[in-house]
């Protein structure tokens, strides 16, 4: 008998202390959530939705505890645009003609007065629709497997390594409707869950699957808090690390800013594949995301010492951007943090492509104007219309060629 008792006190603590050994789970997660038979999760689709329940077991599984206000489902509905520039209307109830989304919510709640808002987007384009850049005539499921199945497996392996860290409550949410102009974050921060004044600040991860060579990681929203920075760099082992301070950009980290939250936005950067059918899950960069989550897990510890975070507001570089009526069809390399604006992929049919440029050309003047990063570049483009011509000076491989493009 006492033996008995003696073997099952020992299983016992074993199951138990299985159930807390931490296992890296974002390939496999990614390759789900990118796989055809999610169709792509358009926003309120049968695949958004099977994403949905996907997400909702991965918390069940870690012991991460509902806080939706169904379960772990934030409903909310809102009408489609009928023509490209109408703004979606979103509601909590159902309107006529309408589409039904879910944000997936879990928390892990360690009696804190502050709690840390761990997010990303888990909505991609379905077939396509408006906001992708594949020009062939035949249909296909677009995966988004960096955009943002990455995002999504890295939240839920920070859930993970955060069950025992508990110095703050944690939060952790996947927004659906953010491909459609972050509805479900500004839904979320109008219709919060728990106390939005407890929220201490928030991470947002959008595209962190496509790590490059150089391990070069933006981080946006540094200056949204007068410790960020600092934390940042004191804690970088691995990354070259480009800086924006702005919590404007266009993801959800921005519903948090706009409701005076500290944010910081993780990202790898843009790609040839971005809003394509070939974002596809063979193409991640699986060791990068560990590097990655390790990153933000250490900021997340070392941050747990501050105590509640001040807000800070930002300059909002967006609305220092000009408008422009023509562009060349090229991706910018947003990674890039030289002289000249350099091109990290060109789109067929449109002027770069016909006028012979290349990915990794950079662009140092177009007409007369001197092109010193992004920002000039767009104040240049801006002077130009349909039908325009201009000579637009590169770098290629150290060698300066003259390209004429007509918009």
């Amino acid at each position: 008998m006492r033996l008995a008792v003696i073997l099952f006190l020992f299983i016992f603590i074993i199951s138990c202390s299985s159930e807390n050994t931490y296992k890296n789970k974002m390939k496999s997660d990614v390759e789900y959530l990118s796989s055809d038979q999610l169709e792509g999760r358009s926003t309120g689709s049968k695949g958004a939705n099977l994403a949905g329940k996907y997400i909702k077991n991965r918390f069940k599984e870690l012991n991460i505890k509902p806080m939706g206000e169904d379960g772990y489902f934030q409903k909310f509905s809102f009408k489609p645009k009928s023509h490209p520039h109408e703004k979606i209307t979103v509601s909590d109830s159902i309107i006529e003609n309408s589409i039904t989304a879910n944000n997936v919510i879990g928390f892990i709640n360690n009696n804190s007065d502050n709690t840390v808002v761990i997010g990303a987007h888990y909505d991609h384009l379905g077939y396509g629709g408006e906001g992708s850049l594949y020009r062939d005539s035949d249909i296909k499921i677009h995966n988004g497997a960096d955009d943002n199945a990455s995002g999504v497996s890295l939240m839920l392996d920070l859930a993970a390594k955060l069950k025992d860290n508990i110095n703050n409550n944690y939060l952790f949410i996947a927004f659906s409707g953010e491909e459609l102009g972050l509805l479900g974050s500004n839904f979320f921060v109008k219709n919060s869950t728990i106390n939005i004044k407890s929220i201490n600040y928030m991470i947002n991860m959008d595209m962190v699957g496509r790590l490059n060579t150089d391990n070069t990681l933006a981080v946006y929203g540094l200056g949204t808090s007068p410790i960020f920075k600092q934390t940042i760099k004191s804690n970088n082992q691995n990354f070259k690390i480009i800086e924006n301070e702005s919590g404007i950009g266009p993801s959800d980290h921005t519903s948090f800013y706009l409701s005076d939250i500290p944010v910081l936005h993780f990202f790898t950067g843009q790609h040839s594949d971005y809003h394509k059918p070939s974002d596809d899950s063979n193409l991640i960069n699986y060791k990068g995301m560990n590097l990655i989550s390790n990153f933000i897990y250490t900021i997340i510890s070392d941050l747990n010492d501050n105590g509640k975070l001040p807000f800070r507001e930002t300059k909002n570089e967006s609305q220092e951007a000009p408008r422009f009526k023509v562009s060349l069809g090229v991706i910018p390399d947003y990674l890039y943090d030289g002289k000249g604006m350099r091109i990290d992929g060109v789109s067929q049919g449109r002027p770069a492509e016909k006028a012979g440029f290349q990915k990794g050309d950079i662009v140092i003047k177009l007409g007369d104007e001197d092109i010193t990063d992004m920002m000039s570049y767009m104040k240049a483009l801006s002077k130009y219309k349909k039908g325009d011509k201009a000579e637009v000076q590169i770098s290629r491989k150290n060698k300066l060629s003259i390209k004429k493009v007509t918009f």
